[in-house]
C-alpha cells in the first residue's frame, strides 16, 4: 500500500462516525488537511449535510475550495467533532501540537467539541513522552517579550523565536509570536502546562493533556490502531 493510500485510510477512518446535522472543526497542518479532504469527498459523494469551522485560516481556505460549509465560530456554542493532526503524542494520550502556529484555536475548538479525534503517523509516537523528538511550541505576545522569556527561564524554559524563511518572526493567525523551547524527557507535562498558563504573556502552548478523546495511528503496513480515552463509565 502506498503512503498515499495509507493516509487515505487514515483520514476516512477519522471522518467516518459523521453524519448530516453535525458541526465538524477542522484542525490545522498537513495530516489534518487529508482529513479535510476525505471530509470533502464524503459530502461530495454521499451528500452530507453538515458545517464546518476551522482552526486556520490555511484550513479555512482549503475547505471553502473543497466546497466544505465554513461558518463563523463567534457564535456557535459547540462542535459534535474536531478531527486534527498532532506534531507528537504518547501512549497516555497526551498530544503535543503548534508547528502550524494554531494551537491556540485549536484548543478552543477541542474544548467546544463533544469529541476530538487526532490522527498521526507511527513515526510521531514518542516512546516515552512527547516534546522529544521536536521542539514545544509557545504562543507569546510581543508585548512584555523580554519579561515573558524571563518568566520562562525561571521554571526552566529556554527556546528560540520562531522566523519564516525570509528570516522575519513569524506570526500566527492572532498576531502572537512563537516561542520554538527544547523540554526534558522526564518533564511532568502537567505541571509544566500549568506554569506555562500562569504567566500571563503566554498565550498558549502546545501541550494538550487531555484533549485527546481517540487517536489514530497510521502504521507502516497500512493499518490503523486506535488509542481512546478512557470514560468515567470504565
Amino acid at each position: 500500500m502506498s503512503k498515499q493510500q495509507t493516509a487515505d485510510v487514515l483520514a476516512s477512518t477519522a471522518i467516518a462516525e459523521i453524519v448530516s446535522g453535525m458541526t465538524v472543526g477542522l484542525g490545522a497542518g498537513l495530516t489534518a488537511a487529508r482529513g479535510i479532504q476525505a471530509l470533502a469527498q464524503r459530502v461530495s459523494d454521499e451528500g452530507l449535510d453538515i458545517h464546518c469551522v476551522a482552526a486556520s485560516e490555511r484550513a479555512e481556505d482549503l475547505g471553502r475550495s473543497l466546497g466544505l460549509k465554513i461558518i463563523d465560530f463567534a457564535m456557535l456554542d459547540e462542535i459534535d467533532l474536531l478531527i486534527d493532526g498532532a506534531d507528537e503524542v504518547d501512549r497516555t494520550m497526551v498530544v503535543m501540537k503548534g508547528s502550524r502556529g494554531a494551537m491556540t484555536r485549536e484548543r478552543i475548538l477541542c474544548w467546544a467539541s463533544k469529541r476530538t479525534v487526532f490522527m498521526v503517523n507511527e513515526s510521531k509516537v514518542a516512546e516515552q513522552q512527547v516534546g522529544v523528538k521536536s521542539p514545544l511550541p509557545i504562543a507569546i505576545m510581543a508585548y512584555g517579550l523580554a519579561s515573558t522569556r524571563n518568566a520562562l527561564r525561571h521554571i526552566g524554559i529556554n527556546g528560540v523565536i520562531r522566523q519564516d524563511m525570509d528570516g522575519r518572526f513569524f506570526l500566527t493567525d492572532n498576531g502572537n509570536l512563537v516561542l520554538d523551547a527544547t523540554i526534558n524527557n522526564n518533564e511532568d507535562l502537567p505541571e509544566l502546562a500549568m506554569e506555562l498558563n500562569d504567566i500571563p504573556g503566554v498565550i498558549d502552548h502546545g501541550l494538550f493533556i487531555d484533549e485527546a478523546d481517540t487517536i489514530l495511528i497510521e502504521k507502516e503496513d497500512g493499518s490503523i490502531e486506535t488509542l481512546n480515552r478512557p470514560t468515567s463509565e470504565e
